[in-house]
């Protein structure tokens, strides 16, 4: 009856995750510690290598945590009222590793208080206190949102209200005061104007902040030609260059494409223009440029020589608890929100946002954001010749989406869907040769320019000189991989 009995015993006690230990009679010793398989599989340990050890279980704690651990199991051992003991410490595994403990102990006492009996367990809680730091950071970070909000919405509202008493009060004196001078009516009416601007711009950035913060607003990323949104972005700014005679470089190769919600994209780069532009004095230069980041991202720089930012307000920048805002070199107003919606929407797409920046000397913002996958169209109207170049140029460039077409409208329909990094094409097409396929495509994207390569194995002079004249590259040879077409692939995509 009693071995049935044991046998229940040990099934039950193996079949835990963590390591049961008991001791039928506590002045035996160590040796008589008894502990369930799983000890092996928590520590690393057998029963009789952890009981071999020098101190026993006490060898694997680890150092630091041996003297509150026997702190803790002395004043238990001498209360005759204590029956059970709970407590977190940290052992050595076999292998090394650090492993969180829980360790639940009960006792049986004699009369005189003595322990007689002893029967433990403990579990490894390693994950669980990870997942509890995880929880608390992030109920930290959720805290300090909160507070910043808090913060946020107190600045907001005076930011809201503030303008309109000026707005109403030029308006009620433009309404009523037939008499006033021209030159006073036009000085209210621009003020009335440029509030009402940086007001609806302020709206608009609240908005669009809100959405993000709560899902609402999804990035919808699409192939972007980072040139072309660059320059649509300047030229949205004219007027703000125009009336402060300032001039904006553009660097930025024509093969880069970036992976992007395209409002959004423009709304970083808009915010971060007009704030160079805006501290930068009459006559200066602001630049703006691109570079390859990692391989993966695209890296922007839009850099000033203008007012640059103090040490004091550097911190709180990108921050939506400690808005702030600096007038321009010409009295600018703005609402401070920009740049943290800009922090914002560059995260959302994966990429960082950080700055350079000396007061007096300028700022330099940069901000990467993904790259878009090379698209290769090829335009051949052999069909061996155009398989086997396909099959090369994925051998060679396994990255790259690769797209085909036999013919000049075929490949008018794929360019009108997704926009190519290069096209690669024959001059014989058939009802549109290469060159007037070149000149239709320039035609219908005239912002983006892509780049061509063209296989001219017989051709007139004068059709290679038409070729050269649009910038089209040129390959004497019939279609195929080779040295040459990866030199020229290169050359326009790196």
């Amino acid at each position: 009856m009693k071995e049935s009995i044991n046998f229940g015993f040990d099934e039950a006690v193996n079949s835990f995750s963590g390591v049961f230990f008991w001791v039928d009679d506590a002045d035996a010793g160590r040796s008589d510690i008894q502990y369930s398989e799983n000890v092996l599989s928590v520590t690393g340990f057998s029963a009789n290598e952890i009981k071999a050890l020098k101190d026993g279980w006490l060898s694997v704690i680890i150092k630091d945590d041996k003297p509150a651990y026997k702190k803790r199991m002395s004043e238990f051992e001498k209360n005759p009222d204590k029956d059970s003991l709970h407590h977190n410490y940290r052992i050595t595994g076999k292998d090394g590793t650090i492993i969180s403990v829980m360790e639940r102990i009960n006792v049986s006492r004699s009369v005189e208080g003595k322990i007689s009996k002893k029967f433990g367990l403990v579990l490894d809680v390693s994950n669980y206190l990870g997942e509890i730091e995880k929880l608390t950071k992030k109920n930290d970070e959720l805290e300090q949102l909160n507070s910043s909000k808090d913060n946020f919405i107190s600045i907001l509202s005076h930011d809201l209200r503030a303008p309109f008493t000026s707005i109403l009060g030029f308006s009620e004196i433009l309404l009523n005061e037939n008499s006033l001078p021209e030159k006073d009516k036009a000085e209210y009416l621009k003020y009335i104007h440029d509030s009402s601007q940086n007001q609806l711009q302020l709206i608009n950035y609240l908005l669009d902040w809100a959405r993000l913060q709560t899902g609402r607003l999804k990035i919808e990323a699409q192939r972007l030609h980072a040139q072309s949104i660059t320059y649509n972005c300047v030229s949205y700014l004219t007027g703000l260059t125009v009336r402060k005679n300032v001039n904006i470089s553009v660097t930025i190769p024509e093969a880069f494409y970036i992976e992007a919600d395209e409002r959004l994209i423009n709304q970083v780069l808009n915010n971060l223009l007009s704030n160079a532009v805006k501290f930068s004095k009459e006559n200066e230069t602001v630049e703006v440029s691109a570079n390859i980041y990692n391989n993966k991202f695209i890296e922007f720089i839009v850099k000033d020589s203008g007012m640059g930012i103090s040490d004091t307000n550097k911190e709180k920048l990108f921050n939506i608890g400690k808005l702030f805002t600096t007038e321009g070199t010409k009295g600018e107003k703005g609402s401070g929100l920009g740049l943290a919606l800009a922090k914002q929407i560059i995260e959302k797409h994966g990429g960082e946002i950080w700055f350079y920046s000396t007061e007096g000397k300028g700022s330099e913002f940069h901000f990467t954001i993904p790259a878009a996958i090379n698209t290769l169209l090829l335009v051949i109207d052999d069909k061996e010749e155009l398989v086997s170049l396909e099959n090369g140029i994925r051998e060679a460039y396994p990255n790259f989406i690769t797209m085909t077409a036999e013919n000049a409208f075929e490949a008018l329909g794929i360019i009108s869907a997704k926009l190519p990094s290069i096209i690669i094409l024959s001059h014989g097409l058939p009802l549109m040769n290469g060159l007037q396929f070149v000149n239709m495509v320039r035609k219908e994207n005239k912002n983006i320019l892509i780049p061509f390569i063209v296989f001219l194995d017989s051709a007139s002079e004068s059709i290679l000189k038409s070729y050269q004249e649009i910038g089209v590259r040129i390959l004497k040879q019939k279609p195929a991989i080779t040295d040459q077409l990866k030199e020229k692939i290169e050359s326009v995509l790196y």
